[in-house]
């Protein structure tokens, strides 16, 4: 009998543990579907059933349900007394008036599918792949590549001066119109064909890539075509189309960089004798491209009505302005030097410049106090074209050189990309480039159906041109003193040295990553965030109780996505169509996902609004973000280009690589975000965990040997990874001499097989290979024509791996300092 009751009891605690664990199982099932809260009511009413709770315990539930389930009786009962609290403590960030113009420009794109916990990758991967139309195609074609083929880099770099017949080129061919419209005389073209431009020509000359990529960013053109009235418009965009008017664009300042909302330049409004609305003008600018050639200067500062003329207070805010560079009182012609770079980067000042308020301020009178969200939207559409155009074209000529030069080049009788130590910098250079082109054209395809996403184009400015900066880097490296030795030989000198000017302008990299990305995005992209805050602002507790509410319910289902994802390392989660291979990304992105949203929230609900003085903190769950989205561009490119087998080298290190980088942003995230009372098992435990149950390592040394020997074989890939860049095939010039090298080298790979397989077989001596040609022929381990291609290949590759040298006065004829 005692056996029996001890099994009863054994058996009732068995089905207790039992339910327990299954109920656990049920909320956490129910969560990870996003079920509605009447779902949740309805298991939890069966749990508690099923748990035998008392009756006074399921009428307290039952009242709780209903409070909970009907919104007008939740939002009087329970958050209402949130919302008291939240004011008592003021727990939300105050948003001032230049971040919140920074939210409300532009949209928010694919970044919230990524901040949502469970993105949908099926419609990410429907994301337009754009391509050039016929006419762009033709651009491209002619005047592109005849303006490229004008370009001499070394002539540029030494006389530190674009040649006048250049100018006159990219004038005539309308190149600082390609974003004013057709019917203003512009070219009109797509966001992808002003990529593609500045790209081909950033490959040939930075100077001369910079002055095209300016004008047709932000600047003049870009805030008359979306904001300017019809008189404004058909004043200036058909002469800026023809080059009849330089632009430039003055924003920053000497105390106003990456704090742009800080300016100190001002302007005054007040009646003319006639009339007529007048401002004067006062600014002091610095770091302003084309300003000391400008003839019409875009302003930004901040307009002041003291006599109240336009009935909207005495501070209007920031407002934009265009102002003729030959009025009295505007100071223009000295220049800055950037890092001996030659394009026009310069200071310019006002002093009391009196302008027609009604023709100056973009939009006329209506734009005034209007400036900052123009800016906004201008820089949202502006930093995901020019800058990773740039960095890709780099990227992509970066391929080019050192994937030929790994071959040509030979110590201890081999090419040097045959050793390990070249193979890593050389795949590290091919993986990023295939990355690079694959955020520029999913970027391209949300601007140019006219999405201007802001926290998409911070990353695509800031993670674009970091990638190039570690790759020029890897490039110095493979070439060697060729890369130090300056002159017309050397094709990377000259991205080596203004790689920071990228880093620094369009907003300072630190400050992109810290506070944009992140900061800006936790608000933007957050499905609930930014919603709270502005019905926190506008004192609207129906509106803050739906997106309270929203908040909580999006917590939940992230923690059980986070939990159940984590056992089951993604394999719950569902993928997409897509090659076989690349299932286990999608699994380990929606992972990473819910996982990243959790982690958000509990930083903004520990932080509140101190989060974004965290910046170490806030850069890392940038990283997290952005790895996300560059994944997404990779997997998207492989799908759009049509699952190339090729091609999965250069996919599975990337995607490797933002799998590492996501789990190292983790880490730091686990290791250093303060939680009261509970950090010990935040770091200790969780963090733990996920150090072992990591989302993602390091590419293997397999992946970087295929990358490096795809490189360098002629065509295939390595065609495709370089794609518009400008190749000079001139052999007498140094891309064609080197490229000329790389496939002789490959021709007579094949012949010096065999003569080092001689060497084993004991047919011919120990000797270095080019010592053994004449043998090798006589004993007919090679033919005639095999004998003179070796000797022809020794020539050309000894041509193409030497350096300028330069005589006394020569060098000293080449200084660039004057």
């Amino acid at each position: 009998m005692d056996f029996i009751n001890a099994y009863h009891g054994y058996f009732l605690e068995c089905c207790t543990w039992a339910w327990v664990l299954g109920s656990i199982a049920l909320l956490l099932f129910v969560g990870f579907f996003s079920s509605p809260l009447i779902v949740w009511t309805i298991a939890l009413a069966v749990i508690l059933f099923g748990f035998g709770a008392p009756l006074w315990l399921g009428i307290v539930f039952a009242v709780l349900a209903v409070i909970f389930n009907i919104p007008p009786i939740r939002a009087a009962v329970f958050t209402s007394g949130v919302f008291a609290i939240f004011k008592k403590f003021e727990f939300l960030p105050k948003i001032s008036d230049t971040e919140k113009a920074a939210l409300d420009a532009g949209v928010v794109w694919v970044e919230k599918d990524l901040f949502s916990g469970k993105p949908n990758f099926g419609n990410l991967m429907k994301e337009a792949y754009p391509d050039l139309t016929a006419e762009e195609k033709a651009f491209m074609d002619g005047p592109v590549n005849n303006l490229c083929a004008m370009i001499d880099h070394w002539e540029i770099y030494k006389k530190r001066e674009i040649p006048q017949e250049i100018w006159d080129y990219i004038k005539k061919e309308k190149f600082l119109g390609m974003i004013v419209p057709k019917e203003y005389g512009g070219l009109g073209f797509s966001a992808l064909c002003h990529s593609e431009v500045i790209m081909k020509i950033s490959s040939r000359s930075l100077a001369v890539a910079i002055q095209v990529m300016v004008p047709n960013s932000l600047g003049p053109a870009e805030l008359l075509a979306h904001y300017g009235t019809d008189a404004q418009k058909n004043h200036w965009l058909p002469r800026l189309a023809l080059g009849q008017e330089i632009p430039c664009f003055g924003l920053t300042e000497p105390t106003a960089g990456s704090d742009a909302g800080s300016i100190t330049s001002h302007g005054v409004l007040f009646k003319g004798a006639d009339g007529k609305l007048q401002i004067k003008l006062n600014w002091n600018k610095r770091w302003i491209t084309l300003a000391a050639i400008s003839s019409v200067i875009g302003l930004a500062f901040r307009l002041r009505d003291p006599e109240n003329l336009l009935g909207k207070g005495e501070d209007l805010g920031i407002t934009c302005a265009l102002i003729p560079s030959n009025l009295p009182g505007v100071v223009i012609g000295r220049r800055h030097d950037p890092l001996n770079t030659p394009f026009y980067n310069c200071p310019t000042q006002g002093h009391d410049v009196i302008v027609n308020a009604e023709d100056a301020i973009v939009g006329g009178v209506a734009g005034a106090g209007r400036g900052w969200g123009m800016l906004m939207e201008c820089l949202a559409a502006g930093r995901g074209i020019s800058l990773p155009a740039q960095a890709t074209g780099g990227a992509k000529l970066l391929t080019r050189i050192c994937s030929a030069h790994a071959v040509v080049r030979r110590q201890f009788g081999m090419s040097i990309g045959k050793f390990e130590g070249i193979e890593e910098p050389l795949a590290r250079i091919g993986a990023s480039t295939y990355t690079l082109e694959a955020m520029r054209r999913y970027c391209l395809g949300a601007l140019d159906k006219g999405i201007k996403p802001g926290v998409i184009t911070a990353m695509q400015k800031y993670y674009a041109t970091e990638m190039g900066r570690k790759g020029i880097n890897d490039a110095m490296d493979i070439m060697g003193g060729a890369g130090i030795s300056m002159g017309p030989r050397n094709l990377i000198s000259e991205i080596y040295i203004a790689t920071p000017i990228g880093i620094t302008v369009e907003g300072a990299n630190i400050m992109t990553r810290t506070l944009i990305i992140f900061g800006q995005g936790a608000l933007r992209a957050h499905p609930f965030a930014y919603a709270e805050v502005k019905a926190y602002e506008a004192n609207d507790l129906k509106a803050f109780d739906a997106a309270f509410s929203g908040h909580i319910g999006h917590i939940v289902r992230n923690t059980c996505r986070a939990i159940l994802l984590s056992l089951s390392r993604g394999y719950l989660a569902a993928t997409p169509d897509c090659h076989p291979q690349m299932k286990v990304y999608f699994r380990r992105l929606s992972w990473t996902s819910a996982t990243f949203a959790l982690l958000s929230d509990v930083a903004m609900g520990v932080l509140g609004g101190t989060l974004k003085a965290k910046q170490k903190l806030t850069g890392r769950y940038a990283d997290i973000l952005a790895n996300m989205y560059m994944a997404t561009a990779v997997l998207r490119r492989f799908e759009a280009e049509g699952r190339r087998e090729e091609d999965l080298p250069f996919v599975h290190y990337s995607l490797k690589n933002n799998m590492a980088e996501i789990q190292k942003g983790f880490d730091g995230i686990f290791d250093n975000l303060k939680i009261p009372g509970i950090r010990w098992f935040f770091k200790g435990w969780i963090g733990a965990w996920s150090r072992i149950n990591s989302v993602g390592s390091q590419a293997s040394d397999g992946w970087s040997h295929a990358i490096a020997d795809a490189m360098m074989k002629e065509g295939g890939i390595r065609d495709r990874l370089t794609d518009g860049i400008y190749l000079d095939k001139n052999p007498n010039h140094q891309m064609g001499r080197l490229e000329n090298a790389f496939q002789v080298s490959l021709k007579a790979d094949a012949a010096e097989k065999k003569i080092r397989k001689a060497v084993r077989d004991g047919i011919l001596p120990k000797k270095k290979t080019n010592m053994l040609y004449d043998e090798a022929k006589n004993k007919n381990v090679i033919s005639a024509d095999e004998h003179k291609l070796l000797q022809e290949a020794d020539g050309i590759r000894y041509d193409a791996i030497l350096v300028d040298d330069f005589s006394e006065e020569q060098y000293h004829a080449n200084k660039v300092i004057r």
